[in-house]
C-alpha cells in the first residue's frame, strides 16, 4: 500500500488566491497563476516538493488567463487579460514577451506537438500562430494572424499521421533483424524503400468559437469551417487512433466527427450525456476512448465511445466520504492507472483501474475501478492535475495549492518492536514484549523508519530524528541533519552512509567511528543488522560483514565481490546476514531493475555459495560456472511457486538456521488457469520458511499463502512470523486494520489505538504461545529434524519438551509417525488420555468395522453424537434415547429425532427435535400431524420465521385465532397481528400489541389503534399512540377535549426537535405555543414557561412564570432573556413582594427597570420608596434622596406624552421643595427655634403640602416645641388640630407619650382614652394605587 505525502507550495506572501495550475508533461515543474495583492496577478513555478523555483516569478497589474507548457522543454507560456503573452524559460532563466498582437483577454494558448509553434487567441476573435525557437523566443513574424469575428474558446492540435514504429524497429534491429538494420542504415546501397518517417510534428489544429463553430487550420495556415453546434462548446478532444474529433457542448451534447486528411468533418454520432448542466464541468479523455466528466454531482460519469456504454462511480462513505459529497474536478494518470477526483469537502478520491482480464471473464467496466483510501485537505477542491514523469498530483483548493507524491507505506520489525505507517505523519508502534501499542506523530516527511526495543528512528535524506521509549510514551532523544539514504540501528549506535564509508553515530548525530570502503568496493548503499552483525552492500556489488559486539565495529567478513561469486547474475538488490554472521542472503537485481527469481547464499566460514531458484526445474544438480566454482541449485517442489520471485527476506534475530522470505507473482507470468480464476486477493503472495545448515543444505520447512487481512511480512522471531495488517480507512482520517471496520464504527468514540501488526505462530508452535526458551529451542530442533527426515532426533527433541502436548502437534504428528505400528499407536492413545486422540482412534476403529471397540473410545471421548449414531446403526435405538436424554447433546438428539421420524414415531421425533433446538423440524411435524397444543409452545421457543409460519397455520384453520394473533405479535409482525385482532375483536390482545408499538411502526397501524382506544375511552393510551405516530396536533386536541393533564413526559414527546423534517419551523413553534397554552389552563405554569421558551415566545413564558410566583426563577429568566418587556414585567412583579425588608429584591427592581429602559417606571418606584421612608421611618432625608433619583430618571425617560412628563416632573419638584423646607426647619431648630416654628406654620398654611409631608409630622414637631418651652395651651391647640386633620391616628405615633402627659398636665385636662394605639393605615391605599398604575403603564407599553 502507499500513502500520499502532501507538500504545500511556498507561495509569496502577496498571493491571495490561485486561479490556475498546470504541470509540465515531463519535468517536475508546476506553474501556478495567482491573484496578488502586491500587483494584480502573477505566475510562479514550483518544484516537486512545493519549493519556489528560482527566477520563476512574473507579476503584472492584471490577471493571468492562460497557461501552457512546452511539450518537452521547461518553457512556459502565460497569457494575460490585456492580451500580453509572456514566455518563461526556466532552464535559461530568462523571460520573453511575444510581440503584441492582442488587445483583449487571452482565451487560447497552445503549443504544437513538438513545440515549434505557439497558437494564441483572444476574446475579440484574433488568432495568431507564431514560430518559436528552442529557447522559447519568437522566430520571425507571425505565421498567421486572422480575425475570426467571435471570441475563441478552445484549441486542440491534430497529431501527425503515423510513420514507422521506431521503437519496434529499434528492438528488432538490436535483436539482429537484417531488414530492420537495413532500414536504419541509410548508407547501405539497395536497401529498398526509404524509411517513412511521416511528419515529425502536428502543425494543424482545430479552433472553437463561442458561437458554437469549429474551424480547421492546416500546417500552411489555411483556415476552413469544419462544423457547427447549437450551443457553446465546453470541450474539444481528439481521438488519435480513430482520427475522430470529440465535441462536447455546455448542454452536454456529445458529437463525434471523422476528420479527413484535408480537415473536413463528418458527423458519426450525436448523443446527450447525462448529468446536470449549468455547473462548471471538468471533462477528460482517457484510454483513447473513455470520456470522464465531473459536473459538481455526487458521481463521476463515464462514456465508453468504443463500447457505447456508460456508467458512474461514486465515493463510498465506508472509506471516509460524506453523504452528498460532490465531485468538482478529475484527472487521470495513465502510468499508474489512477483516476483522481477532488470534492467540495476537500477530499481527493482515487480509483485504481484493474488489469484487463480475458473476454470469457470480463466484468462490467464500472467494477474495474477500485476505490482507494482518500487524502484529506483543507477547503473545497477546484482543480486537480497529474503531471511530470514522476506522476505527481497537484491540487488547487480554495485555501492553497498542494502537491501530492506517492510513497510506499513504511514498516519495520526488530527486537519485538514493530512500526507501521498509517498516514504521511502518523505511525503505529507495537511492542510485543511490553504488550503496548502507541500512535506516534512526526513533523517531517519520512522516507525510512527503524524500530528497536529502546528507540524509533525516522529519516528522509535531509534529517534524522530519534524518539526514545520512555515507559508508555516516546520522547525526542535527538535530531540532526543527514543526507544518508539508508540507516540502521544497533544498541545506542546509528549507522549511516556517505561516499565510501559508513558512519557510526550517537543518537544526537556525533560521528564515533568510520567504516571505510575503497573506490573499487564502491559506495555503501545497503545496511542490515541481525544479532550483533552488520551487513553492508555497495553500489558496485560488494558486501562486507562487521561484528558489532565490541566497543568498536570490527570486520567479520572481508569484502566480497558479488559479481565474482555469482557471475552474470546482476547487481545486489538486498543483502542480509544471519544472527551468527556466518551466512549471507542476497536478492539479485536484473539489468532492467526488476528482482531476479534467485536467492543467493554465501557461507562465510566455508566460503561456499548456494543458489536457490524459484524457476528451477524438478531435480537437483550442480552447475559449473565459467569461474569453475560449483553452485548448489535448490529446487522448489511446489509448481504453484514457479512463477514467483522473492520480494523480501529475513533471518531470525536469534536462531541462525531459520530463513524466511516472501514470494510474489512475477508480473506477466500468471498461468492461464490462474488468470481465469484470479480475484483481488493475496493468494499470489506466499510465505516460505527454510532451514539452512552445512550438513543438510537448504530445507523448505513451511509454506503458506499470505492471509488476506495481512499486507506484508515484517520479519520472523521464533516462534512467530510478524505481519503488517491491511489498512481500512474511515471518516476523519481514522485508520483501522482490515476486519476491524465494523468494530471501529461501533466504537468511534473510543480512544484505543488499534494494533496494526499481527503475529502468527510457526506451524510447529501452534498452541505453545510464549513458551520458555528451553521449550522453544527443543521445539525448533524437533521441527528441524522433522523437516530433515531424521525421526530419531525428532523423538529425542520431543522428550525434552515438557509442554509439548499443549501445542496440539502431537495429535497429528505422532499418529502419523506411528501409523505403521498400530499396537504402539493404540498404546500411545491409551497413555495420553486425550479426548481428541480417543475420538480419532474411535473413528479409525469404526472405519475398520470394530463397532464395540469404537463405542468404548467414543464413550471415553464423550462424543455422544457418535455414540448415538453407532447405536442407531446397530438398531439399539432405546440405548441411543437414554444417552440423548442423559447428555442433552443437541447433535445426538437431532440424529435420534431423524431416526424416530423415519420410523413414524412422531411424538418421540418432536420430543428429540425440541431437545436439539431444531424447532422448525418439530413445528413441521406438529403441523403435519395436527399437534396444535405442542405447536404453540414450540413456535414461541423458535425463531420469528417459525412463529409466523405457525400463525399462518392457525389462521388458515380458522380456529384458535388468539394463538395466531399472539404469534404474529411475538414475531414482530404487528400490522398482521392488529389486523387479525381487529377482525376477531380481541381487545385484550390489542392492549398487549399496542405496548410494543414505537416510532418505527406503520403510521396507519398507530392511527388505527389510537382510534380504537378513543372509542373505548382509553384516552391516555390513545394519546401515547398518537404521539408515537407523531400526530402531535391530534394528541393535543385529545388532551383539551378530554381534559387530560399534560405531564412533563407527554410534553417532551410532543416537542419536535429543531432539525426534524416532520414539521416546518413555523408549525413547530405554533405547536409548542398550543402545548404551553394548554399547560397554562391546567395551572402547570413551569411547564408552560418551558414550552413558551422553546417556541421562542419569551413574553408569554414570562407571564406564565409570573403566575407561578417562583421569584428565584423569575429573576433568573429575566436575567437570561435580556428583553425590555421581560425586565419590566419582572420588576413589576418584584414590587408586589415585600421589597422593603429584602434589599436584594429592591436591588433587582432597580436593575430590571434600568435594563428595561423604563425610567418613568423606575421614577415611580423611587417615588414610592420616598413615601415609604416617610410613612414608616419618618426619614425625610432618605426620602429626599429617593425623590432626587426619581426626578433624574423621569427627566431622562422618553414618554409618549411630553406634557404629562412635564407635569410629573413639576409635581416631583414641588415635593422636593416641600421636603427640603421641612428638613431645613428641623435642622435650624437648635440654632433658631423661632424660624423653625415659623417655617412649619407656613407649611401648615399651604394647601398641597400633605401630598408628601404628613400633617402629623409638622403638628407633632410644633407640639414638641411648645411643650418644651412650657407653652402648654399652644401645644394643646396643635394637638386638637392634629385630631381634626388626622382623627384616626394615634397621637402617640407623632408625639411621645411623655409629651402628651406633660401637655395634659400643664393645661389641667385629663388624659383622653382615645389615645389608645391604633394601626396606621393611611398609606396602604396610596401604595396599592401606585402599583396598579405602574402595571397599567407596562401593559400599555
Amino acid at each position: 500500500m502507499a500513502v500520499y505525502v502532501d507538500h504545500r507550495i511556498e507561495a509569496p506572501d502577496s498571493v491571495t488566491s490561485t486561479s490556475q495550475i498546470a504541470w509540465h508533461p515531463l519535468h517536475p515543474l508546476l506553474a501556478v497563476a495567482s491573484v496578488s495583492t502586491a500587483s494584480g496577478g502573477c505566475v510562479d513555478i514550483y518544484l516537486e516538493q512545493g519549493e519556489h523555483g528560482s527566477d520563476a516569478h512574473v507579476e503584472r497589474s492584471f490577471q493571468v488567463t492562460s497557461l501552457s507548457w512546452h511539450p518537452s522543454r521547461p518553457i512556459l507560456a502565460a497569457g494575460w487579460e490585456t492580451g500580453e503573452v509572456v514566455i518563461l524559460n526556466k532552464q535559461d532563466k530568462e523571460n520573453h514577451t511575444v510581440p503584441l498582437h492582442h488587445n483583449a483577454t487571452i482565451t487560447v494558448l497552445n503549443w504544437s506537438t513538438n513545440g515549434t509553434r505557439l497558437v494564441s487567441g483572444d476574446r475579440h476573435g484574433i488568432l495568431v500562430v507564431w514560430r518559436m525557437d528552442q529557447r522559447g523566443r519568437v522566430h520571425g513574424p507571425s505565421l498567421l494572424k486572422q480575425d475570426c469575428g467571435k471570441s475563441l474558446c478552445h484549441c486542440v492540435f491534430r497529431p501527425p499521421p503515423p510513420g514507422e514504429d521506431f521503437v519496434q524497429l529499434a528492438k528488432a534491429a538490436v535483436s539482429g533483424d537484417e531488414k530492420a538494420l537495413d532500414m536504419f542504415n541509410w548508407r547501405k546501397a539497395g536497401a529498398g524503400a526509404p524509411l517513412k518517417m511521416g511528419l515529425q510534428e502536428g502543425l494543424s489544429f482545430f479552433i472553437a468559437l463561442t458561437d458554437g463553430s469549429v474551424h480547421y487550420v492546416n500546417e500552411k495556415g489555411k483556415t476552413r469551417h469544419a462544423l457547427s453546434t447549437d450551443s457553446l462548446i465546453q470541450k474539444l478532444l481528439f481521438m488519435e487512433e480513430r482520427e475522430v474529433l470529440v465535441v462536447i457542448t455546455e448542454n452536454l451534447q456529445l458529437s463525434l466527427h471523422a476528420i479527413t486528411p484535408e480537415g473536413e468533418a463528418e458527423e458519426l454520432m450525436k448523443v446527450k450525456l447525462s448529468g446536470k448542466t449549468g455547473h462548471s464541468a471538468d471533462i477528460i479523455l482517457i484510454d483513447h476512448s473513455l470520456i470522464v466528466t465531473a459536473l459538481g454531482e455526487t458521481v463521476i460519469r463515464f462514456w465508453d465511445l468504443d463500447r457505447d456504454e456508460n456508467y458512474v462511480l461514486s465515493p463510498d462513505v465506508q472509506f471516509g466520504f460524506e453523504g452528498g459529497e460532490c465531485i468538482n474536478c478529475v484527472s487521470y494518470c495513465s502510468a499508474k492507472g489512477l483516476l483522481a477526483a477532488g470534492t467540495n469537502k476537500g477530499r481527493i478520491a482515487m480509483w485504481r483501474k484493474a488489469a484487463e482480464s480475458d473476454q470469457s471473464t470480463r466484468v462490467s467496466e464500472g467494477k474495474k475501478w477500485r476505490l482507494q483510501a482518500p487524502t484529506e485537505l483543507e477547503g473545497s477542491v477546484t482543480q486537480i492535475k497529474w503531471g511530470s514523469r514522476r506522476n505527481l498530483l497537484a491540487v488547487n483548493t480554495t485555501s492553497s495549492v498542494v502537491i501530492l507524491s506517492e510513497q510506499a507505506m513504511l514498516s519495520h520489525f526488530h527486537q519485538q518492536v514493530a512500526i507501521v505507517q498509517v498516514s504521511p505523519s502518523l505511525f503505529n508502534v507495537t511492542s510485543f514484549s511490553r504488550g503496548t501499542t502507541h500512535s506516534l506523530r512526526v513533523d517531517m516527511n519520512v522516507n525510512g523508519i527503524f524500530a528497536t526495543e529502546d528507540a524509533v528512528v525516522f529519516w528522509n535524506r535531509k534529517q534524522v530524528t530519534v524518539f526514545e521509549c520512555a515507559g508508555d510514551t516516546f520522547r525526542s532523544a535527538g535530531s540532526f541533519p543527514c543526507d544518508s539514504p539508508v540507516l540502521t540501528v544497533h544498541g545506542e549506535n546509528l549507522y549511516t552512509v556517505e561516499p565510501y564509508q559508513v558512519q557510526v553515530r550517537t543518537w544526537q548525530g556525533t560521528v564515533k567511528q568510520l567504516l571505510v570502503f575503497s573506490e573499487a568496493e564502491g559506495n555503501p548503499c545497503l545496511l542490515d543488522v541481525c544479532g550483533n552483525f552488520l551487513a553492508v552492500g555497495t553500489d558496485l556489488s560488494h558486501f562486507k560483514i562487521f561484528d558489532l559486539s565490541h566497543r568498536e565495529a570490527k570486520v567479520h567478513c572481508s569484502s566480497k565481490n558479488f559479481s565474482e561469486l555469482f557471475p552474470g547474475l546482476g547487481g545486489i538488490a538486498s543483502v542480509k546476514c544471519n544472527a551468527n554472521g556466518n551466512k549471507v542472503s542476497i536478492l539479485v537485481s536484473k539489468a532492467d531493475g526488476n528482482i531476479d527469481s534467485k536467492i543467493c547464499f554465501y557461507d562465510v566460514e566455508m566460503d561456499k555459495v548456494t543458489l536457490f531458484d524459484f524457476k528451477a526445474e524438478q531435480g537437483n544438480g550442480r552447475e559449473k560456472l565459467s569461474s569453475g566454482q560449483g553452485i548448489d541449485k535448490s529446487v522448489v517442489e511446489y509448481p504453484e511457486l514457479h512463477s514467483h520471485i522473492p520480494a523480501c527476506h529475513f533471518w531470525d534475530q536469534s536462531e541462525s538456521r531459520l530463513f524466511v522470505c516472501e514470494a510474489i507473482l512475477e508480473t506477466g507470468l500468471e498461468p492461464p488457469e490462474q488468470k481465469e480464476n484470479q480475484t483481488e486477493s493475496t493468494m499470489d503472495v506466499w510465505i516460505l520458511s527454510f532451514f539452512s545448515t552445512e550438513e543438510h543444505g537448504f530445507l523448505l520447512q513451511d509454506s503458506f499463502p499470505l492471509p488476506s487481512s495481512y499486507q506484508v511480512l515484517l520479519g520472523v522471531e521464533v516462534p512467530h512470523y510478524y505481519f503488517a495488517k491491511k489498512l481500512f480507512f474511515q471518516r476523519g482520517c481514522i485508520y483501522k486494520p482490515l476486519g476491524e471496520a465494523e468494530k471501529g464504527q461501533a466504537e468511534s468514540g473510543s480512544t484505543e489505538v488499534s494494533q496494526m501488526v499481527a503475529r502468527r505462530p510457526m506451524r510447529d508452535f501452534i498452541g505453545l504461545g510464549d513458551c520458555d526458551k528451553a521449550t522453544r529451542d527443543a521445539m525448533l530442533n524437533f521441527s528441524f529434524y522433522l523437516t530433515a527426515g531424521d525421526m530419531d532426533e525428532a523423538f529425542k527433541s520431543i522428550r525434552l519438551i515438557k509442554s509439548y502436548e499443549k501445542s496440539d502437534t502431537h495429535r497429528f504428528e505422532i499418529p502419523r509417525m506411528l501409523s505403521e505400528d498400530l499396537q504402539a499407536l493404540e498404546s500411545y492413545v491409551n497413555k495420553m488420555k486425550d479426548k481428541n486422540l480417543w475420538k480419532w482412534w474411535a473413528q479409525y476403529l469404526e472405519s475398520q468395522s470394530e463397532m464395540e471397540s469404537a463405542l468404548k473410545y467414543y464413550a471415553l471421548a464423550q462424543d455422544y453424537f457418535s455414540l448415538v449414531r453407532v447405536h442407531c446403526f446397530q438398531g439399539n435405538i432405546q440405548k441411543a434415547a437414554e444417552i440423548a436424554n442423559e447428555t442433552r447433546n443437541w447433535a445426538a438428539s437431532y440424529h435420534l429425532a431423524r431416526q424416530y421420524e423415519s420410523q413414524d414415531e412422531i411424538k418421540q421425533a418432536v420430543h428429540f427435535y425440541t431437545r436439539a433446538q431444531a424447532f422448525n423440524n418439530a413445528i413441521r411435524l406438529c403441523k403435519e400431524h395436527n399437534l396444535d397444543d405442542q405447536l404453540m409452545n414450540l413456535a414461541l421457543l423458535s425463531s420469528p420465521e417459525d412463529m409466523i409460519e405457525a400463525a399462518c397455520y392457525y389462521e388458515e384453520k380458522g380456529e384458535q385465532m388468539d394463538r395466531a394473533v399472539m404469534l404474529y405479535h411475538k414475531a414482530g409482525h404487528f400490522s398482521k397481528a392488529l389486523e387479525l385482532a381487529f377482525a376477531t375483536q380481541q381487545f385484550g390482545a390489542l392492549q398487549l400489541i399496542a405496548e410494543d408499538l414505537d416510532e418505527r411502526s406503520d403510521p396507519a397501524v398507530l392511527a388505527r389503534c389510537s382510534d380504537f382506544f378513543i372509542e373505548h375511552a382509553q384516552y391516555k393510551k390513545a394519546m401515547e399512540l398518537l404521539l408515537t405516530a407523531k400526530k402531535y396536533h391530534e394528541a393535543l386536541q385529545l388532551c383539551l377535549k378530554q381534559n387530560l393533564t399534560i405531564t412533563e413526559e407527554m410534553a417532551e414527546k410532543m416537542t419536535v426537535s429543531k432539525d426534524s423534517q416532520d414539521l416546518s419551523e413555523e408549525s413547530r413553534r405554533e405547536l409548542l405555543e398550543q402545548i404551553a397554552d394548554c399547560c397554562m389552563r391546567q395551572g402547570n405554569y413551569h411547564l408552560a414557561t418551558k414550552k413558551y421558551t422553546q417556541a421562542g415566545n419569551k413574553l408569554k413564558a414570562m407571564r406564565a412564570l409570573l403566575k407561578s410566583g417562583d421569584t428565584e426563577k423569575i429573576v433568573f429568566f429575566a436575567g437570561v432573556s435580556r428583553q425590555r418587556e421581560i425586565y419590566i414585567m419582572a420588576a413589576n412583579y418584584l414590587q408586589s413582594l415585600d421589597w422593603r425588608k429584602d434589599p436584594e429584591i429592591m436591588k433587582n427592581i432597580i436593575s430590571f427597570y434600568t435594563k428595561g429602559q423604563a425610567l418613568d417606571l423606575l421614577a415611580g418606584f423611587y417615588d414610592v420608596c420616598a413615601q415609604v421612608e416617610i410613612d414608616e421611618y419618618q426619614n425625610y432625608e432618605k426620602a429626599q434622596g429617593a425623590l432626587t433619583e426619581a426626578y433624574k430618571c423621569l427627566s431622562k425617560a422618553k414618554t409618549r406624552s411630553p406634557l404629562e412628563q412635564e407635569s410629573k416632573l413639576a409635581h416631583l419638584q414641588s415635593k422636593l421643595t416641600l421636603i427640603k423646607r421641612f428638613i431645613h426647619a428641623r435642622r435650624v431648630y437648635c440654632e433658631d427655634s423661632k424660624e423653625a416654628v415659623r417655617q412649619c406654620e407656613l407649611l401648615l398654611a399651604e394647601q398641597d403640602y400633605n401630598t408628601i409631608i404628613r400633617h402629623g409630622d409638622i403638628l407633632g414637631f410644633l407640639v414638641e416645641h411648645y411643650a418644651q418651652v412650657e407653652e402648654f395651651h399652644m401645644a394643646y391647640q396643635y394637638l386638637v388640630e392634629m385630631q381634626k386633620r388626622i382623627p384616626v391616628t394615634n397621637l402617640s405615633y407623632y408625639v411621645t407619650q411623655q409629651t402628651l402627659e406633660a401637655v395634659y398636665r400643664g393645661t389641667g385636662i385629663p388624659v383622653s382614652q382615645t389615645l389608645v394605639p391604633q394601626p396606621v393605615l393611611h398609606s396602604s391605599m396610596e401604595n396599592k394605587e401606585m402599583e396598579e398604575e405602574v402595571a397599567d403603564e407596562v401593559e400599555e407599553s
